[in-house]
């Protein structure tokens, strides 16, 4: 039997800014295109995460993804795949919505799922749901890679805790706890023995090694 792959690095990274963001709108699975700043933010990090020399690029297919994808093929000279299963939480009534709207209109709602119960937002999508659609294409890609490779999975804030939950075996109620992700920031799990560790989260500089008793 052959030893398996180890040492496969996956990079989580948000989507740069939108004028939905500024607003403080729930964006949900709406397609809302970059700002000029979200693509100034996209060239800046896709500058970064190159010098991770990424052999591999999935991408939600809404807009602000695919637009903050397409900078770091553009520098890397790699396809980027697409897939519908990446975007951002279906949050029904809720989308569009301002924060303060939230939580004025669907004030029990909001709180109950902040409480970390498995709440369909809007009507929309629970969260579990989100990783169950997300987290199998992020490894269905990983698992292409060889030892040592490295997959730049491009995607929404909440999409990317939901799958990095699931993927670190956490209880779903536990997934807020990761926090979130500014725009354009990234998260980074990395392959160990014991399965997959986060290495790095809501991150705008390249990962730096862990010196220390930590290895």
């Amino acid at each position: 039997m052959s030893a398996p792959k180890t040492g496969r690095k996956i990079v989580l990274w948000r989507h740069g800014q939108t004028s939905w963001n500024l607003e403080r709108r729930f964006q949900g699975s709406t397609d809302i295109e970059l700002t000029s700043t979200g693509v100034a933010q996209a060239r800046r990090a896709a500058r970064l995460l190159a010098a991770l020399k990424p052999d591999a690029i999935v991408a939600s297919d809404l807009r602000r993804a695919a637009a903050t994808a397409a900078e770091l093929g553009a520098v890397t000279d790699l396809s980027v795949e697409h897939d519908a299963d990446l975007r951002e939480t279906y949050a029904g009534e809720w989308q569009g919505l301002t924060h303060d709207e939230i939580v004025e209109k669907y004030g029990e709602q909001y709180a109950a799922w902040k409480r970390g119960e498995p709440v369909r937002r809007g009507g929309g999508e629970l969260e579990t749901e989100v990783a169950d659609r997300a987290a199998p294409v992020v490894l269905r890609h990983a698992a292409r890679l060889g030892e040592g490779g490295t997959l730049v999975v491009v995607s929404h804030g909440g999409t990317i805790r939901t799958t990095i939950g699931r993927l670190l075996g956490l209880e779903p109620h536990n997934w807020e706890s990761l926090g979130g992700l500014s725009n354009c920031c990234w998260s980074v799990l990395g392959e160990g023995a014991r399965g997959w560790r986060l290495l790095e989260h809501n991150a705008g500089t390249l990962p730096e090694p862990v010196l220390g008793d930590d290895d």
